[in-house]
């Protein structure tokens, strides 16, 4: 191999951030990913929970996305070249769904009926 090639190799294998790991992490994550799933369907049955059930399911579902992209998507090891190629077209589908979900509230508290 030439001089260049093994320089360039050792560079993109500078950019991973750690190795990949064993399988046993794998199965921690799933073990947590239990929990978690666990723990939302405790919180639906749990009637003193019943005033904060929205708020309560939406913390538990983005941390069990939080876990599955990092992990089972490999975004926690690899390059943040790819965590930013995964984070900003999210971030703008979020905006996007939020703005649209304000926009149709305003519009449905602000249309006028016209009786004929």
């Amino acid at each position: 191999m030439s001089e260049h090639a093994i320089d360039h190799a050792h560079d993109a294998h500078a950019i991973v951030h750690e190795e990949h790991p064993g399988p046993m992490v794998y199965i921690v994550v799933a073990v947590v990913l239990c929990i978690l799933t666990g723990m939302e369907i405790g919180v639906f049955y749990a009637p003193a929970l019943q005033s904060v059930l929205v708020p309560l399911l939406i913390v538990l579902a983005i941390a069990k996305f939080i876990l599955v992209a990092s992990f089972y998507m490999h975004l926690w090891y690899d390059s943040t070249v790819f965590s930013i190629f995964f984070v900003f077209p999210l971030m703008l589908a979020v905006l996007i769904c939020i703005s649209l979900m304000l926009l149709f509230s305003y519009l449905s508290h602000h249309m006028f009926i016209i009786r004929v």
